[in-house]
């Protein structure tokens, strides 16, 4: 596969969106923005987020909805700059909304129930306009937060805990049909899949499985954030391994890309006229990546 750089210098990006224009916007969780990036190289920041903006997704009225972990302590490890730790003045998680016309930021939730978001990451929009999205939960010194999925409405009336509590859930999206969520988890390594009942609800596992486990990639591996081929197949950051592994929902089968010279990649999305061009991000380095995918992907919901 021919892999080619398309910006350096971002400063840990995450949660791509590939726009009709050609460009992409994604976040840059260090430098807490809203970013664009141009089909040469040339990077804009669209809006000042704050916290750590993560995960990022077009809503049905065009603007961009943001998950927010609340922010990082940052370090290096062998070349690559990571997350270490909460700071400080950490308070919560939110979800934000951008306008991508004039740059304006809101925040539509910090908390479900009265009790916070600890670290949204990641988000998918489903046909009703609504939008599941996943909270890692967050690492304090002595104790790590539970996560769990959530299921919110855009105009900041209606948020839901879908299920939880989960160890580490990241990566999210929908099956070509919605009638399946999928959800990776990064400490264990396991991609998961929950049968949808209604927008925001989905049918009770029962027994000891919380779920129908789709694969646990074996070794010393963790995941991050996903995206859906158009059949079917979900492709699943990698972490320390450093490419993407794509897991077929009906056999858990695992085909792997290796990407180059970065153990964080942490996303991928597709667009293009036929859907194969896929963008990828490398956050230790602070890349972006694009190559033409085997597979074409899932169209999305809602762009712009």
């Amino acid at each position: 596969m021919d892999i080619s750089t398309v910006a350096t210098g971002l400063q840990f990006p995450e949660g791509p969106i590939a726009m009709r224009d050609g460009t992409i916007i994604l976040v840059e969780i260090q430098r807490q923005t809203l970013s664009r990036v141009h089909p040469d190289g040339r990077v804009e920041v669209i809006a000042e987020l704050g916290g750590g903006p993560n995960g990022a997704a077009i809503g049905p009225d065009g603007h961009v909805y943001v998950c927010n972990n609340g922010g990082f302590v940052w370090g290096e490890r062998e070349g690559s700059t990571i997350p270490i730790g909460t700071p400080d003045e950490y308070t919560s998680g939110s979800i934000q909304r951008v306008n991508l016309s004039t740059g304006a930021v809101e925040t539509l939730y910090t908390s479900c129930n009265d009790i916070p978001l600890r670290g949204p990451n990641d988000i998918v929009f489903d046909t009703e306009g609504g939008f599941y999205f996943t909270d890692l939960g967050k690492t304090m010194r002595d104790y790590l937060h539970h996560g769990s999925v959530f299921y919110a409405k855009t105009d900041g009336s209606y948020i839901t805990r879908v299920f939880g509590p989960m160890l580490t859930p990241n990566g999210v999206g929908l099956s070509p049909d919605g009638r399946q969520l999928h959800v990776a988890e990064t400490r264990t390594a396991r991609v998961w899949a929950f049968d949808i009942t209604g927008p925001g609800q989905i049918e009770r596992p029962t027994g000891f499985v919380p779920g129908r486990l789709l694969v646990t990639l074996p070794g010393y591996q963790m995941l991050d954030s996903l995206a859906i081929q158009g059949d079917g197949g979900v492709c699943v950051a990698t972490l320390v391994r450093g490419g993407i592994s794509i897991v077929s929902p009906k056999t858990g089968d695992v085909e792997f890309i290796q990407f180059p010279d970065d153990p964080y990649i942490t996303n991928i999305c597709f667009g293009g006229a036929d859907l194969r061009d896929a963008w990828v991000t490398g956050s230790g380095k602070g890349s972006l990546f694009h190559c033409r995918w085997p597979t074409p992907g899932l169209e999305l919901n809602f762009n712009a």
